[in-house]
């Protein structure tokens, strides 16, 4: 898929999530999506784009695989560079600190990823670069 497409797609879920309060877009590929608001590293404006995510004890864990290609997704970049953002999960928003989970956090991870979808196997074949799994926690 190419990257304006991705885009728009992401666009479009995010603006039928918000309206809907999750109701519409909530699910995707059998999982549960979020929304993951970054402040853009460059711009300084906000950044929103729907996620699949997984529960881990009290925090949420999103993957920046970006369909594996071989550069990181903005979003993940803008998190590095200010790792406040805003969740919303339904209509439930919140603020939290993202953070890149530890090498031993992944390893612990990684299988949960890919029992929830699979796709993230192939993505992690297309590219040589680890894709990250992101801990959003409270606070």
């Amino acid at each position: 898929m190419r990257d304006r497409t991705a885009k728009n797609l992401s666009t479009l879920h995010t603006l039928l999530y918000r309206a809907t309060r999750g109701v519409i877009g909530r699910r995707l590929v059998n999982n549960d999506m979020l929304l993951l608001t970054t402040v853009g590293r460059r711009t300084a404006k906000p950044h929103t784009v729907p996620l699949l995510y997984l529960r881990d004890a009290d925090n949420l864990a999103v993957v920046a695989s970006w369909g594996g290609r071989d550069n990181h997704p903005e979003w993940y970049l803008n998190l590095v560079t200010e790792p406040k953002v805003r969740v919303q999960v339904r209509g439930n928003r919140s603020e939290m600190t993202a953070r890149t989970a530890s090498p031993e956090e992944r390893a612990r991870l990684w299988p949960q990823v890919l029992a929830a979808y699979d796709g993230f196997s192939t993505y992690q074949g297309r590219t040589d670069r680890e894709i990250p799994i992101v801990i959003l926690a409270t606070g």
